[in-house]
């Protein structure tokens, strides 16, 4: 009968490094998982999410243990809601031996939305993303990108029949004190836009946008100072960023306009600078 050797169990992930490197982060990514999302009306969207987790691994260890991240994952699907993240990110630093954690979940949310003439329904797709990040004290962000329609100042203004006009994102980034949902800042993207994006239109509603879109022109600067300003005014917001871009129709290159406001500092403390 042959000899069977066993190898002794070596915890590779723990033996020293001696090279003094410390990594910012280290862990998992890219893990398609299913998820549910509160809806505003009361129900549950079943959707599907793709999954981050990191660490940061201190400069003595050799690297870290990436099958307990899974684990945890299995644990806490179920329920990756804003107010469980925190949780999550305290087992994963408690886990892994970190001082920091950082999870983000993205995942398409859906909407319903009718027609502005006829009523045609067709669901719209608003990609969003929830992060979290820190140590003992923990950081929330929730990402919303919202397709818009903008028409251009300058074209209707220089034209003697139409201006050009053309689809756009609004990505915003936010910080809450308290619960806001995300039809919320769908809703408030949209209403500062020329005109907002559908999924199914009749040809009365082509016309009421077509229409709607030339009343209402807008650079990718006033869309994201009006998009600020509502934001400015919305109570459970206390940071945010917001950034749009234009996928221009008759230019080789997009539009893009970006700022970012922390709510809680005051403003005029010299932290804004001349326009170059």
């Amino acid at each position: 009968m042959p000899r069977q050797y066993t190898k002794p169990h070596i915890d590779i992930q723990n033996q020293p490094d001696f090279r003094q490197v410390e990594i910012d982060k280290v862990g998992v990514r890219d893990i398609l998982y299913p998820i549910r999302v509160l809806e505003r009306s009361g129900g549950m969207q079943h959707t599907v999410a793709r999954v981050d987790m990191f660490v940061n691994l201190p400069h003595r260890f050799k690297g870290t243990h990436m099958s307990r991240f899974v684990e945890l994952l299995n644990e806490t699907c179920s329920d990756m809601s804003t107010a469980s993240i925190p949780g999550l990110l305290l087992e994963m630093r408690r886990r892994l031996v970190a001082e920091q954690a950082f999870v983000e979940v993205s995942f398409p949310f859906f909407l319903s939305k009718r027609a502005p003439v006829s009523g045609a329904e067709g669901l719209m797709n608003y990609q969003c993303s929830v992060r979290g990040f820190g140590n003992d004290e923990v950081t929330l962000e929730i990402e919303v990108r919202v397709p818009i329609t903008a028409l251009c100042p300058c074209s209707k203004a220089i034209s003697d029949q139409g201006a050009h006009n053309q689809r756009g994102q609004v990505t915003v980034c936010y910080r809450q004190n308290c619960f806001v949902w995300i039809e919320e800042i769908i809703e408030l993207v949209e209403a500062s836009s020329s005109c907002d994006v559908f999924s199914v239109l009749k040809r009365e509603d082509e016309k009421y946008v077509t229409e709607r879109a030339y009343a209402h022109p807008m650079f990718v600067e006033d869309v994201a100072r009006a998009v600020a300003v509502r934001l400015d005014e919305h109570p459970g917001i206390t940071w945010y960023s917001v950034g749009v871009e234009n996928y221009e129709s008759i230019h080789a290159h997009n539009a893009y306009a970006y700022l970012e406001r922390d709510k809680g500092r005051e403003p005029g403390r010299g932290e804004e600078k001349d326009h170059v």
